[in-house]
């Protein structure tokens, strides 16, 4: 256990864990390190470190309060030092939703019903005191696409018009954003947690939300529904965005920006999938480009999303689109 980072014993000292055994959990794509502490008790608890300056554990904290604070299942902070970057907190266990249902095939419905309802839950409340996601935020989150994936294909782009066709796309859905909900951004099967079985109706966790803002209510149900790690039928899709509908208050344009938004994240996805492969040598990302482009070639077929599939069309080859974004290399 020598590679335990430097600070951990006093923490879990301090926080009335000492002794606990100490067992590293499998990070994914960020700085942050978790660990999950178990007394002979058989008691267990979950501890975070998000060493600053790459990472700042405040952020969870802030989010996972307010949530808790509004009828929804975060875990419990035990105990905290951020300057530090450590954080303990509940336990959820091993159930991710994702994994749950690799095992449990027939609860894929009622998983997702589950997982429908609890944003149902969530948007009732008015958003909670985080940024806005603003029209900038878009646009720099679907540059990530012609900064990253572009070049990764030697793909000389139009830049400029990128942008202005997003801009030209997103504005009728920015003047319909008058009505903020929280949007946790990372909403999907991986990051939803089982806490009993989702045929029981049993509640469902909470995590990876750090980096919440306030935003339009559509978001976290296509990050969700167009989940990028898990393959989500276009009629399982279909089902939760009725069912989302039947239970939230939705405008007439809902699925005009259910699809921008899917779009917006699709290609942010994109980027951010090649970056991790390019800049941070992580080649298992690139595996899942494919679904990702496939989910916003159907978003891009929506009339709302016209001037962005005419930028696609003009810069990007029909070889790679039809093959799920090509090969990178």
């Amino acid at each position: 256990m020598s590679d335990l980072p430097q600070g951990l014993s006093e923490f879990v000292e301090h926080a009335g864990w000492g002794g606990a055994a100490v067992e590293p959990i499998p990070g994914d794509a960020s700085f942050r390190r978790y660990f999950r502490l178990r007394r002979d008790t058989d008691e267990t608890a979950m501890l975070m470190y998000a060493p600053p300056p790459e990472e700042d554990p405040q952020p969870f904290i802030l989010v996972a309060q307010w949530l808790s604070a509004n009828g929804m299942r975060a875990p419990q902070i035990i105990a905290q030092n951020p300057r530090d970057g450590w954080l303990l907190t509940e336990d959820f266990g091993n159930d991710r939703m994702r994994d749950w249902l690799d095992s449990h095939p027939e609860d894929e419905r009622a998983a997702y019903e589950g997982a429908v309802d609890a944003l149902v839950e969530l948007h009732k409340h008015p958003a909670g005191p985080f940024s806005p996601y603003d029209l900038p935020t878009y646009q720099r989150e679907a540059a990530l696409l012609t900064q990253w994936y572009c070049p990764a294909m030697g793909l000389d782009v139009d830049d400029a018009g990128y942008d202005a066709a997003w801009e030209a796309a997103l504005a009728p859905l920015m003047k319909r954003q008058t009505d903020p909900v929280t949007v946790l951004r990372d909403y999907h099967a991986e990051n939803i947690m089982l806490l009993g079985p989702p045929a029981d109706n049993a509640p469902q966790g909470l995590i990876d939300f750090q980096d919440a803002l306030s935003g339009h209510r559509a978001y976290d149900l296509v990050s969700l529904l167009q989940d990028a790690r898990r393959d989500v039928s276009e009629e399982l899709e279909e089902a939760m965005l009725a069912r989302y509908e039947e239970r939230a208050e939705v405008g007439e344009h809902f699925r005009a920006d259910y699809a921008l938004l899917g779009a917006q994240r699709n290609a942010k996805i994109v980027g951010i999938f090649t970056r991790l492969y390019k800049r941070d040598g992580k080649p298992k990302y690139l595996a899942m480009i494919p679904r990702v482009w496939a989910a916003m070639e159907r978003d891009l077929a929506h009339p709302a999303l016209a001037s962005v599939a005419n930028w696609f069309a003009q810069n990007i080859p029909d070889t790679l689109r039809n093959n799920g974004g090509g090969t990178i290399e």
